[in-house]
């Protein structure tokens, strides 16, 4: 190509391209909402235990404990549905003692204990001293523990995440002031929670039931939280 053509030709503009869309103009914000709650539900750990010389005779005795024991709680109002069977358990104990009499290499077995667990739904809280009482009173002998929690705790999420738009709303349109833009549509949102953990509370033996007159219980409250993170448009002025 001649010089004089090659000139022209890079000094003629380009032809024009086609614009590529840049990113939307976006603002993202993160909120988090909590609600705190009464619990209206309780879960207690009701253990009977007992020991014997013989395998036979401690799972007896601890049948008859536990038929005791789930009669007294029918008694005060609780259903079938309400107690289910979390554990039960029938081991050798063993002397481990040096001067204890034994063959060389015998493991002596001094007798036999037996455990029979069971969880007790409670929907009535200011209930729960009383059924821990008479609990006591029909033969267990450890409250393992009791834990509080709500019979709905969606419900209380659902309320969690209402605050948390409302929350992250209100700072998208203050950044949006801010930069004298108008806040447009939501173009994502995504959600992280957590639902109320229930709240241990204590372990009792049948020795420290027996020297209580009535079982004081204080359930406290729950806390429930959720957390969003929103994706606003911005709009052109």
């Amino acid at each position: 190509m001649p010089i004089l053509l090659l000139l022209l030709a890079l000094l003629l503009p380009a032809p024009l391209r086609a614009q590529e869309p840049g990113p939307p103009n976006t603002v993202t914000v993160s909120a988090t909402g909590v609600v705190q709650r009464e619990p209206d539900r309780a879960k207690l750990l009701l253990s009977v235990e007992s020991f014997a010389g013989t395998a036979q005779e401690a799972a007896g005795r601890n049948a008859e404990r536990m038929d005791a024991l789930l009669a007294a709680l029918r008694r005060v109002g609780l259903d079938p549905d309400d107690i289910r069977t979390v554990s039960y358990s029938l081991d050798p104990e063993y002397d481990f003692r040096q001067d204890a009499p034994r063959q060389p290499g015998e493991d002596r077995i001094i007798g036999y204990r037996a455990r029979n667990t069971v969880e007790v739904t409670i929907d009535a809280i200011d209930r729960v001293g009383t059924i821990i009482d008479a609990a006591i009173q029909a033969g267990a002998n450890r409250v393992l523990g009791i834990s509080f929690e709500l019979r709905d705790p969606d419900a209380a999420r659902r309320e969690a995440i209402a605050i948390a738009v409302g929350k992250a709303r209100a700072e998208a349109e203050a950044v949006a002031a801010a930069v004298g833009r108008p806040l447009g549509p939501v173009l994502s949102v995504s959600t992280t929670g957590s639902f109320p953990v229930p709240v241990p509370m204590y372990r009792m033996d049948a020795v420290q039931a027996a020297r209580a007159v009535a079982t004081p219980i204080e359930p406290g409250t729950l806390e429930v939280a959720a957390s969003i993170t929103v994706v606003y448009a911005l709009e052109r002025r």
